[in-house]
This record gives C-alpha cells, structure tokens and sequence, in this order.
C-alpha cells in the first residue's frame, strides 16, 4: 500500500496504532495490511461493523468486483481492538492525538483525530473538497452540526475524507462550508420531495435539479448519488437509522429509480 511505503520514508519504526474513521468497507478491510498493535475505533463503529460490516463489503464487491482483484487476499474485516466513547488520546512521544466524536454525519460512529500543537485536523469522510460526500449511511440533519464543531477548532490544516490536505485556514473553512451546502442540498430536495409525495424517482429528478449545477463536476458525484438520494428520501420519511446496504437493497433502489415505485 502506498501509505504504508510512505510511513516508511519518514521512519523505520513500526506502525503502532491505526484509527478507523468509520466503519465502511473500504476502510475496515485495508487496515489489516498495517499489521499495527492497535485498532482503534469509536465503539459505535464497532458495533456497526458488527451489525453491518459484512454486508457493506458484499455490498461493495457486487458492485465494483474490479476493485477488489484479489478479493482472496483480504483476511476479512478488520476489528477495532481499542475502543471508546466521546473521546480519548494518544501519545506519539509527547504529541498528543486527541480522537473525538464530535456527531454523526457520514456515518453515526464518526471520529476526528485532532492534533493540538499542529493544530491539524483528520475529519475522515465528515469533509470532502470538490469531490462529493457518500451519504448512503448518513445522519443529514446532524452532519451540518457536526461540521460546526469542527470549524470552531480553527484547523490550520485539514485532512479530508479525499484528496490533498487543506492548508489554510481559509481553505480549511470553504471545504466545511462545500460540505455543508452538500448535503444541506441534498436533503433539503429530498424533504421536499417527500413532503409533495414523490416517488423515490421523482426524488431523484427533483435531486439533479438543484444539485447538478453546483456539483456535478464533483469527483464520484454521479456513483454517489442513487445511494445518497435514497438516504435522503428515507430519512425526510422519517427512518433516522440508515437502512443496511446489501445486495438485494442494491437490486431494489435500482429498480425503483427506473421504475418510479
């Protein structure tokens, strides 16, 4: 892995600890190639892995078998070995790394490591820039609220769920406020959409209207958004915990979104 070579030009010592974001496939089934002491996880992300780890993962496999080439060689999923709740911190030396749960946004057990003397922020998937937010497994109406905690830090620099760091305070602050608009976009077609009666196809028209001008330019904007429409219509319908991910769920949105159920 290309992380792992580049830990590597910065030390020979090995990797001791590695923090789970959150609980998606295409984080939990990586981290075992770190072959770290620790893993470490808000304990609402353990218990996602638990109720819903394994079908995320054949979730993901059916529908991009090309990225998993040799699905054989993953051991499976990764479980946190260390666990919290609210917060807790890590030593690198005399650096601290504060991991906290600040909200749901992305996923309900969502954690940020914020570094005090850099002053540097790890949000995960919680900000992404010029590239969309995944929010099939998303709590909409807190994640702008999460992102408020987040400002109030005044992170010079920002690791994002995607792409380069940030740096820069203001840089910093225009990603959270792309994120926010996302989303606040996203769910606020779908609450309408809802409210008038609308299918789940009808959502999805209405969904494009107002979001493909703004965002459609975004990296992984258009695998993004059948997931994301579908989470927004379920939670405006009043379904706060987001519904599993499995093959036959998969099967079903696509033909409602072509079928108009």
């Amino acid at each position: 892995m290309k992380s792992i070579e580049r830990v590597k030009t910065v030390t020979d010592k090995p990797i001791k600890y590695v923090v789970l974001s959150h609980y998606h496939a295409v984080r939990v089934l990586g981290a075992s190639a770190y072959h770290a002491q620790g893993i470490v996880a808000s304990q609402e992300t353990y218990r996602l892995i638990e109720e819903r780890g394994q079908q995320d993962w054949d979730s993901e496999y059916g529908r991009f078998p090309r990225l998993f080439q040799d699905a054989a060689s993953i051991p499976g999923l990764t479980w946190p070995t260390l666990t919290f709740e609210g917060e807790m911190s890590i030593y690198l030396g005399k650096r601290e790394v504060r991991l906290m749960q600040l909200g749901a946004g992305h996923t309900s057990g969502d954690i940020v490591a914020w570094v005090p003397d850099a002053e540097v922020m790890f949000s995960g998937d919680l900000i992404e820039y010029h590239s969309a937010c995944y929010c099939g497994d998303a709590h909409l109406r807190e994640w702008p609220m999460t992102l408020n905690e987040i400002r109030a830090f005044n992170p010079k620099a920002i690791a994002p769920g995607r792409g380069d760091a940030l740096k820069g305070l203001e840089t910093g602050r225009d990603a959270i406020a792309m994120t926010r608009d996302f989303v606040t976009t996203l769910y606020g077609a779908a609450e309408s959409s809802v409210a008038k009666g609308r299918s789940l196809k009808e959502s999805m028209a209405a969904t494009r209207e107002v979001m493909d001008p703004k965002f459609s330019k975004f990296a992984i904007y258009e695998h993004c958004l059948p997931f994301n429409v579908s989470r927004a219509y379920d939670e405006a319908s009043g379904i706060d915990d987001p519904v599993i991910w499995t093959d036959k769920r998969d099967q079903e949105m696509w033909a409602a979104l072509q079928g108009g159920s």
